[in-house]
């Protein structure tokens, strides 16, 4: 996973600065996001890979199959993802993307994991406090697992806030060791 980021970032980058430059970040999220899906497909992803598949022929196919209708410079953005053989780190490219918007428009998705479903109260005061910490407008989702056991863990962007009671079990046992 890590190389495939390692790998996608600097396409990530480009797509995010030529949103930025034609002042259209959501265009740009929504395009990318069908390219992955297009791309992420797995007959396609085969093709993309074999010796019969050219850089025109792939960006052709992958503009048909998202309905064709596109900014001319998102075009020449697939052109150089194609001739460089990147097209199938479309998926990986597009949650940067994503995570490249967010922070420039200063919103964080956040998913709070915790063995009960959060009561609207809950939830309310852990937003509120995550955009105090992150300052940022926060989305907050709820996962239920029942193995957590107590409390919650958090994850906000890249970081990871492990407050359930089997995290702190473990940063205690790593404390007296």
């Amino acid at each position: 996973m890590s190389s495939l980021t390692t790998l996608a970032r600097p396409y990530a980058k480009a797509a995010f600065e030529l949103a930025m430059s034609d002042s259209n970040l959501v265009a740009w999220d929504d395009m990318l996001v069908a390219v992955a899906a297009v791309t992420s497909d797995v007959n396609l992803a085969a093709w993309l890979e074999s010796p019969h598949s050219t850089a025109n022929k792939a960006v052709e196919i992958v503009l048909e199959a998202i309905g064709g209708d596109v900014e001319p410079r998102f075009q020449g953005y697939l052109g150089v993802l194609a001739d460089n053989g990147r097209l199938s780190l479309c998926v990986e490219i597009s949650r940067l993307f994503r995570e490249l918007r967010q922070a420039a428009e200063k919103r964080l998705e956040v998913r709070v994991v915790s063995a009960t479903p959060l009561q609207d109260s809950q939830a309310e005061r852990m937003q509120s406090a995550l955009a105090k910490r992150f300052e940022c407008e926060i989305t907050l989702s709820n996962d239920v697992d029942p193995d957590v056991l107590g409390g919650a863990i958090i994850y906000a962007g890249d970081q990871v806030i492990d407050g359930s009671i089997v995290g702190r079990l473990k940063r205690l046992e790593t404390s007296l060791n």
